[in-house]
């Protein structure tokens, strides 16, 4: 007969259970785990917002009083208007632009949570310049009455690289 204590891990509270039980999961690990996938679909909303020049839907992707930064740039903006007005003006300076985003860590703590996900990116300004580079988003979470959203995301350069790109936008689109 197996002992069972009252303490948990980081990875049952976070919806990552080890199998140990065998049993049916709980409904905190099934909550755990919605969460996580809630979360991860809002990341990809923000990548496609921005693709797709969604500039609403990307701002409120935020709560009223979320911040977004770019520290490597000198970039902050609070609030789903200003952030709303900053993509708009910023995705304004690209002839075209490709944002990627790969899976990180989340740590969930109830109604507020915290994670990182993995960017590549590259696009050609409208001056001629290019840009590519490597980052990583630093998220703040929090669980609203429309689902989770952004409190703050960071955005942290590792890599830059202004090479221009040989590549372009394939002729017009039907």
């Amino acid at each position: 007969m197996s002992e069972t204590t009252d303490e948990t891990t980081d990875e049952t509270r976070n919806g990552m259970t080890d199998g140990a039980t065998g049993g049916a999961p709980t409904g905190a690990e099934l909550r755990a785990l919605a969460d996580r996938i809630e979360i991860e679909a809002l990341r990809g909303e923000f990548t496609d917002a921005g693709m797709t020049r969604d500039y609403d839907r990307l701002a409120e992707l935020f709560t009223d009083d979320g911040t977004w930064r770019i520290p490597d740039a000198g970039l902050e903006f609070t609030g789903s208007k200003n952030i709303r007005a900053a993509i708009e003006r910023l995705q304004g300076n690209w002839e075209f632009f490709v944002q990627t985003i790969h899976p990180g860590a989340v740590r969930i703590d109830g109604d507020t949570a915290e994670g990182r996900s993995y960017v590549a990116e590259l696009g050609r300004l409208r001056d001629g310049g290019s840009h590519v580079n490597y980052a990583l988003y630093h998220d703040h979470y929090r669980r609203t009455a429309q689902g989770w959203r952004f409190t703050e995301r960071r955005y942290e350069v590792r890599y830059v690289d202004t090479t221009p790109l040989p590549g372009g936008v394939p002729g017009p689109r039907p």
